[in-house]
């Protein structure tokens, strides 16, 4: 029998909720010592964020990049941000993990409708675009004047700067990753369903 709690969350959706948030901080941490360029790190988050926010809804997507966001202030790239602004640094780490997992629900549960895989796969896309996204616009809001210093001092446009040193490729490899097991979330998904009976997901 489906149960759920007062706010109609199923205690299926619950109990994966809480399975996905222990997944994400373990990623969120480790994630933090892995680095292919720059000074962000890749966010392998970003897989079970998708997830949960197809699985669960929106507001489990928003809650997992905010486990996510708050992680992030126990590695030691907290340190480095923390030292150029501390509110500035916890706005956007967190601002960024929420909102890219709400938005990653947001356009599976618009898209399933139509095509699943379709959905899966613009989810997977969205998700890193907007964590990326509003880093740099943080960047530009909360650590302009850290960000222009470099950039003169490496003689680049801020934007250059901000691509080549604060993103580098690790944008590309968490698209690729993302984009790269979105089948394989798509058959967690249809495995979930099938074994919950529809319970998830919706």
């Amino acid at each position: 029998m489906k149960t759920t709690n007062k706010k109609g969350m199923s205690t299926e959706k619950m109990v994966l909720l809480a399975l996905l948030c222990a997944i994400v901080a373990i990623l969120s941490y480790f994630g933090g010592f892995i680095k292919i360029g720059g000074l962000a790190s890749i966010s392998l988050t970003l897989v079970p964020v998708v997830l949960g926010a197809a699985l669960c809804g929106p507001v489990a997507g928003a809650i997992l990049g905010g486990v996510s966001g708050a992680v992030f202030f126990a590695t030691a790239d907290a340190v480095f941000w923390f030292g150029l602004s501390i509110p500035g640094t916890i706005i956007t780490v967190m601002v960024k993990g929420i909102l890219a997992g709400l938005a990653a629900g947001i356009v599976y549960k618009l898209l399933e409708k139509y095509n699943r895989y379709l959905a899966i796969m613009a989810s997977a896309v969205v998700c890193p675009v907007v964590n990326t996204g509003i880093f740099l616009i943080g960047c530009l809001v909360f650590f302009i004047d850290t960000v222009s210093a470099g950039a003169i001092a490496e003689g680049l446009s801020l934007g250059a700067y901000l691509i080549i040193f604060f993103v580098g490729l690790n944008f590309v490899f968490e698209l690729i990753v993302n984009v790269i097991l979105s089948p394989a979330i798509a058959r967690i998904i249809d495995v979930a369903k099938a074994r919950f009976g529809n319970k998830l997901a919706k």
